[in-house]
């Protein structure tokens, strides 16, 4: 039973970053352009949201601090290693 439920975690974390980081990113981009405004064909200006400009460089933020993170997991016993710098609690490894 071990071994099915270390498959499923793989499976889990796999599908959500693996999807679901490009799918906020992706989601980020479209935010950032309905924020930008436009012009019209009839050229009349869409005025810029800054809300969604606003959310969408949050979902920037959220991406790019996930994929710090995965790093400095991979990376953690080789900080600790070389460098003496333990970035997460030995509890959680």
């Amino acid at each position: 039973m071990h071994t099915i439920e270390a498959i499923a975690r793989v499976l889990v974390v796999g599908l959500t970053l693996g999807a679901g980081l490009p799918v906020v990113f992706a989601l980020g981009l479209r935010l950032r352009a309905l924020g930008a405004g436009d012009e019209n064909a009839d050229g009349s200006i869409t005025a810029p949201n800054p809300v969604y400009k606003a959310a969408g460089y949050f979902l920037f933020a959220l991406v790019v601090a996930v994929v710090a993170v995965g790093i400095l997991w991979v990376c953690r016993h080789t900080l600790d290693y070389h460098l003496g710098i333990q970035v997460f609690p030995a509890s959680w490894y």
